[in-house]
């Protein structure tokens, strides 16, 4: 990670973007200890909890990579926008993506104490599996009527 140190939200990105099983010790320079962290399928807090998130990302996909798409920091907050690609292990094959976007909080060190996802997992995410796929898109078809 070449960012600033000075910068949290450019810290932040480089963290995310350059994300492997190799440099996850580094989640303590961007996480506060106590960090709340916060996705469509995990509440937690801490960072042994946060850890814990992405170590079992990396056992259920192969080759999973955010790309930020945009940032935005005003004060002790900031906004970005990402993809999340990722081959799933097995039931899908191909390049999967998942479009989201993410809120952060930093304390006065510039970690990360605060971070909510918001992103739909059943467009992005249970659409795409064989046998409940199908059923969810009839449902999301159903429901526009």
């Amino acid at each position: 990670m070449n960012a600033s140190m000075d910068d949290p939200l450019a810290r932040l990105v480089a963290f995310y973007e350059h994300l492997s099983i190799d440099n996850l010790a580094q989640l303590g320079a961007v996480y506060a200890p106590d960090a709340h962290f916060k996705d469509p399928f995990n509440e937690v807090q801490g960072h042994a909890a946060i850890l814990a998130i992405f170590e079992h990302m990396f056992v259920q996909v192969d080759a999973p990579r955010f790309d930020v798409l945009e940032s935005l920091g005003q004060g002790t907050q900031a906004f970005l926008t990402w993809e999340f690609r990722f081959r799933m292990k097995r039931l899908v094959s191909g390049e999967q993506c998942i479009r989201g976007a993410t809120h952060v909080r930093f304390d006065a060190q510039g970690r990360v104490v605060l971070h909510r996802d918001y992103w739909d997992a059943a467009e992005e995410l249970y659409e795409k599996l064989p046998l409940l796929g199908g059923f969810m898109r009839l449902l999301r078809r159903a429901s526009q009527r």
